[in-house]
């Protein structure tokens, strides 16, 4: 198979029933700017990573005796440094809470409209997350696991907002609009954001804020 152009954007869908990983192929070859592979197992997905580039995976959680956890696990553990986004029927909140810290860039509802799915893509492959709302909600406020550092830094008022608004995978444009602020000004809070939590991108700010800044929402 050719090499994608650097505007293509190649998506490898991992998920064990067929039926939905060949009409999620079908879905985005129609769909301009995309070059799709598809397996069913994460054997056959890491194979896939080890031959040729990767820029997203759509990665199903339950995958028969695996799950998507174990994905990442493996994933990481061969040197994948592409964006991972959850596409599921359904999914515990310890789970969406593991695959957070694991790294993904958002988790999509399999019962959400087909046509979001190619913009939710979209939206991950420009440094964004895509999360559903419902599901990141329950994993905050289910989140027992201790604080890695309980002495993290207080979040101002503008921060808790920039940051709820990142949580809801808004535009650095978006957000100003929603806050009545300077796009110039969100910068500079999600750049104070990154300061304080030692992260670079909004994936792993999202992350953080999870393990570390919960109880100041």
């Amino acid at each position: 198979m050719a090499e994608s152009s650097p505007a293509t954007i190649s998506v490898l869908v991992l998920d064990d029933h067929a039926v939905f990983r060949e009409s999620v192929a079908r879905l985005l070859h129609n769909e301009l700017g995309f070059e799709v592979t598809h397996c069913g197992s994460i054997h056959e997905a890491l194979a896939v990573l080890r031959q040729r580039r990767i820029d997203i995976v759509l990665l199903d959680f339950d995958l028969g005796k695996q799950n998507g956890t174990e994905f990442m696990r493996l994933a990481k553990k061969q040197g994948f440094a592409g964006n991972v986004l959850v596409v599921t029927a359904g999914i515990e909140e310890a789970d969406s809470q593991q695959l957070i810290r694991a790294g993904i860039a958002g988790i999509f509802m399999k019962h959400s409209s087909a046509a979001m799915l190619a913009e939710g893509i979209r939206h991950v492959m420009a440094g964004k997350v895509w999360f559903d709302q419902e599901v990141l909600l329950s994993a905050v406020a289910a989140d027992t696991k201790p604080r890695l550092s309980p002495a993290a830094e207080r979040l101002t008022q503008r921060e808790k907002q920039v940051l709820s608004s990142v949580f809801e995978g808004l535009s650095n444009k978006e957000i100003a609009g929603r806050l009545g602020v300077s796009e110039t000004s969100v910068k500079a809070t999600l750049q104070q954001l990154f300061s304080k939590t030692g992260v670079r991108t909004r994936t792993q700010l999202v992350r953080i804020a999870l393990e570390q800044y919960k109880n100041q929402f």
